[in-house]
């Protein structure tokens, strides 16, 4: 009797423990209708008052104003207010988890993303964004580290993660002397059969295949300051992967982020801000036409946090808002060529010229004194977080933080077959929603792709060790009996007795835990008893 009100107790608590991490379950555990591909685009740092003044600045709708239909809470599994790797892995996997975590549980654990089990289900996937390829948002879908920081492990994970589609920036991050471990990522690429593009040119010949568009040495340009020539625009990019993954009868996954607005709303830079998404909105009208004509596209818009407490109006406007024209807000901000980036750029190197190129480019003709020292003295990189409040001020457009916001933020879903995810959801909730309307199983993808190596391989009695040869790049060695598998980290690779085979998994480590795809234990094992078999013949 004891041991079974332990065992109801025992119950009572797990099921607290569901109610408190799944406290909007009801959203997800609808059946939705299944189809073959959704297009999840993500506006990051994206505040509702951000979308209102775009609307403001460009006189009309926006694409992703059809599809609004609820709202998203953002915390992580610590706080309030997250970061974008924690808030990223809750989108793509499901999961809360601590700041800083890419798709791992706060223990540590790798779970599988939505890119990963449409990649298992035989779906092609892909990646596309303005910022370096393994920044936060991005590496949360396709990679799983323990730092958001660490590039070398993710960019390593993303090359041998099999997507079909990659488009973005960051090559500087790919070249031997960039990298710790000494690799050449580029040619890794190339040889694992992708094309390899590097301008708007080369990217839009590419009709089939698998390609790997590198547009810039780290993030690419912002869209109002961009060179069409020499980078192509989120839309341009969003399109083409579309033509390339539609290809695929069974379907595909691809992911969408407007990274720059987040940027834009930490410098508190509004034209920068609002032209970062009116560009994101472009790439969502691209799909949204997609899906529209394809009839069998899910179509999702969440940022994953708010950002900066950007509002129309400021503490200049406390008595008088209700009698300012619309012209006091966005006119100084038409009158803008460029954001702060962008400025940058045009300045003396003594920043001489400052009057003149701030009054060309920025529309700002009456600098102070104390404006003119401030943006003499800005830092490289950072001289949007200096005129960016200028404009910000001249535009009655107020600013709270140069940090993240931890309100709800906007849910968008178009749905063909009508029945969709609506209310105030999770952000959790929307990994999961995806998950049904693609037909996926993320907890059988997180069981099939991350095994505890060394459990596993020595439950066949098989000796399990480490060649560090290469600190950078250890390879996992099991052997047992003649048989040997070598399974190189951050890589989908396995060596069966010195022969290459690829696997529909990552090897995963992190220093003291060591996680393999299922078929990497099959692998071995096959090949023991095979062996086994042959000597006994």
């Amino acid at each position: 009797m004891k041991r079974y009100a332990t065992r109801v107790l025992a119950s009572f608590l797990v099921l607290l423990l569901l109610c408190a991490s799944f406290p909007l379950l009801p959203a997800y555990s609808k059946d939705y209708p299944v189809v073959k591909n959704v297009i999840f685009l993500i506006p990051d740092g994206m505040s509702l008052a951000g979308t209102t003044l775009a609307r403001w600045y460009r006189g009309s709708s926006l694409a992703m104003d059809e599809m609004a239909c609820g709202l998203v809470r953002t915390h992580s599994a610590v706080g309030p207010i997250t970061d974008s790797a924690a808030a990223g892995t809750a989108l793509a996997a499901g999961f809360k988890t601590n700041p800083g975590y890419v798709t791992v549980l706060p223990d540590g654990t790798p779970v599988a993303s939505v890119l990963e089990a449409a990649k298992l289900a035989g779906k092609s996937t892909g990646l596309v964004v303005t910022c370096e390829i393994p920044h936060a948002t991005p590496a949360v879908f396709s990679a799983h580290a323990l730092s958001r920081k660490d590039y070398d492990t993710i960019l390593k994970q993303q090359v041998y993660q099999g997507m079909d589609v990659v488009l973005g920036g960051g090559h500087a991050f790919m070249k031997p002397g960039a990298r710790k471990d000494g690799e050449d990522l580029v040619e890794a690429v190339k040889a694992l059969g992708y094309e390899y593009v590097t301008d708007p040119e080369e990217l839009h010949k590419v009709e089939a295949g698998k390609v790997w568009g590198m547009f810039a040495p780290k993030a690419l340009k912002p869209d109002f300051d961009r060179d069409p020539v020499r980078e192509p625009s989120l839309a341009e990019m969003t399109a083409k992967a579309i033509e390339i993954l539609s290809k695929n009868p069974k379907g595909f996954f691809l992911m969408v982020e407007g990274s720059q607005i987040d940027w834009a709303a930490h410098a508190n830079d509004p034209v920068y801000l609002v032209s970062e998404i009116l560009a994101f909105d472009e790439a969502v009208k691209v799909a949204l036409d997609f899906a529209k004509k394809n009839k069998d596209t899910v179509v999702i818009v969440a940022a994953d946090h708010g950002n900066g407490g950007v509002s129309i109006g400021d503490r200049a406007t406390s008595g008088n808002y209700s009698k300012l024209p619309l012209s006091s807000f966005i006119e100084p901000l038409k009158r803008a060529k460029l954001t702060g980036v962008g400025l940058e750029e045009k300045l003396a190197p003594d920043r001489s010229n400052v009057i003149e190129a701030v009054s060309r480019y920025y529309g700002i003709a009456d600098l102070s004194e104390e404006e003119i020292k401030a943006i003499k003295e800005a830092k490289p990189g950072k001289l949007s977080y200096v005129v960016g409040p200028m404009l910000s001020k001249r535009a009655h457009i107020g600013w709270t933080t140069n940090g993240h916001t931890g309100e709800d933020v906007v849910l968008y879903v178009y749905s063909p077959k009508g029945e969709k995810l609506t209310g105030v959801v999770d952000n959790t909730d929307i990994a999961k929603y995806i998950g049904k309307v693609l037909g996926l199983d993320l907890r059988k993808a997180t069981q099939e792709l991350f095994v505890p190596a060394r459990m596993a391989f020595e439950a066949l009695g098989a000796q399990v060790y480490w060649d560090d040869r290469n600190p950078a790049s250890p390879v996992l060695v099991v052997s047992k009996e003649g048989v040997e598998l070598s399974l190189p980290v951050n890589t989908n690779v396995a060596k069966l007795n010195g022969k290459t085979i690829h696997l529909n998994g990552l090897t995963v480590y992190y220093g003291t835990k060591t996680y393999v795809p299922q078929a990497a234990v099959d692998l071995f094992k096959a090949a023991w008893e095979k062996a086994r078999a042959s000597k006994a013949a």
